[in-house]
């Protein structure tokens, strides 16, 4: 997985190389594409270094817990192991998600369609029902939504 990340990064900064170079500024097809691609990995990136400092920190307070002989220290490196191993694990699982490939299909539209069906004038009502509830969802996730016909 650090493999992969540390590619990840090189890949960023390859990016950020390239959206400041002038072949990019001249051409606003490869511009866009650059951004969007430097806006996707930015996530990865950010959770990537938090991991990496993490990882470092949990090296140091391993160290500290094997080399020192003041018992203060060792009762901090203790208490900053404890609060660092389940966020690692925690992290561990962010960044997995992070990786799964996104599907293309994601920034595209979506039509549905919602009928009554059999079942009268019941079924009218909770295709209503229906209607307004994905109505409300995709308001709150900031989804635009359009009425195509009744």
């Amino acid at each position: 997985m650090l493999d992969k990340l540390s590619a990840i990064n090189d890949r960023y900064k390859e990016v950020e190389k390239l959206i400041s170079s002038p072949d990019a500024m001249n051409d606003m097809k490869l511009y866009v594409q650059l951004s969007k691609e430097y806006k996707d990995l930015d996530p990865i990136i950010k959770a990537y270094k938090e991991y990496r400092d993490l990882v470092g920190n949990i090296a140091e307070a391993k160290e500290i817990l094997s080399e020192s002989d003041d018992a203060e220290m060792k009762e901090m490196a203790k208490m900053e192991l404890d609060e660092n191993l389940p966020r690692k694990d925690e992290m561990d699982e962010e960044i997995k998600v992070l990786l799964i490939p996104k599907d293309p299909a994601d920034a595209k539209n979506a039509v549905m369609e919602i009928r009554a069906g059999a079942g009268g004038d019941e079924a009218s009502i909770f295709a209503g029902d229906l209607y307004r509830m994905y109505s409300a969802y995709a308001q709150t996730r900031g989804w635009k939504t359009e009425l195509v016909d009744v």
